[in-house]
Parts: C-alpha cells; structure tokens; sequence
C-alpha cells in the first residue's frame, strides 16, 4: 500500500475514531488532541501495518493504548507534583512557627471573603475551586465560556486585593 492509500484510508475512519476519542475524554478538545496523536503515531508507524489486517481495529488500538499512556503519564506528573508539594508544605510547617489558630483564623477570613463576593463572581469561583471544569461552569450557568472565565479571573483579583487589604 502507497503512502497515498494508507494517508487517505485512515482519513475515512476519522468519524469513527473521532467518535470513539470522545468516548476514552469526554471532552471535544482532548478528543481532538487523542485524534492526532493517533493520526501521528499511525502515519510513524505506517510500515508495521500488515495490508491483510483491519486498519479501523489498528487505528483503535493505537489511540486506546496512547490515552492510557497518557493517562498513566498525568497521574504519576499529578503525584510527582503533590508529593513536591507535601514536602514543601512539611518544611513551611516545620520552619512556621505560627499558631494553629491563628492559621484557622487567616482560612475563616479568606472563606469570608469569597462569601463577600457578588454572586456572579463567587458562584463560577466557587465551581472551579471545586474542580468543574470551564465549560461545565459555562453550561450550568448558562453564560458563555469567556465570561465564565473572567469572571474567575476577576473574582481573584477581588480575592487577592481584599486579602491584600486586610493584611495592611
């Protein structure tokens, strides 16, 4: 099979695999990106496709196999980075010599301070905080995903000069 066949062959299985992207993220960005890493990695490894094999089940297998090394790749990146931050967190603690109250008081006071917000800023704020994701927000609130994100934006930038204010 010429580089032209195979090029246009897995071309025709875009809706498919499109379709099957969406199933492994959730989501049409990632999808998307899951769509070219597989087309990348077919046309890579275009030589180890047999002609007498069903290219729709190699294609599938190669995007299955990238999303879950990716998948594997984020959540030890996602480990690596807590466990850097419990460390860094365990040395803050160890050289602070603060209050635990006093600790518990500066956390009442930032939660105060989101409570103070309006709430077109506080409840998009809050969802994110929360782990939704922009989009989510988006359709939940019924607004479109640029203000969703300037509106958390600016309710940081609120968050960030009250809490600025309140330490002078």
């Amino acid at each position: 099979m010429t580089a032209i066949e195979f090029n246009t062959r897995i071309l025709s299985e875009k809706q498919s695999l499109k379709n099957f992207a969406l199933s492994l993220t959730h989501n049409n960005d990632d999808a998307l990106d899951l769509l070219q890493d597989t087309y990348v990695k077919a046309i890579t490894y275009r030589e180890k496709f047999e002609d007498s094999t069903n290219l729709k089940a190699w294609l599938f297998t190669i995007m299955k196999n990238t999303f879950i090394n990716s998948y594997r790749r984020a959540v030890k990146t996602r480990q690596i980075i807590q466990t850097n931050a419990d460390v860094a967190m365990a040395r803050a603690f160890k050289n602070n010599h603060q209050d635990i109250t006093e600790s518990r008081l500066a956390a009442k006071d930032i939660l105060n301070k989101i409570e103070n917000l309006e709430d077109q800023y506080k409840i998009p704020f809050t969802r994110y905080y929360n782990g939704f994701k922009y989009e989510e927000i988006a359709q939940e609130m019924q607004l479109p995903l640029g203000t969703v994100k300037s509106r958390i934006f600016l309710a940081r930038k609120q968050l960030m000069v009250a809490i600025e204010n309140s330490m002078n």
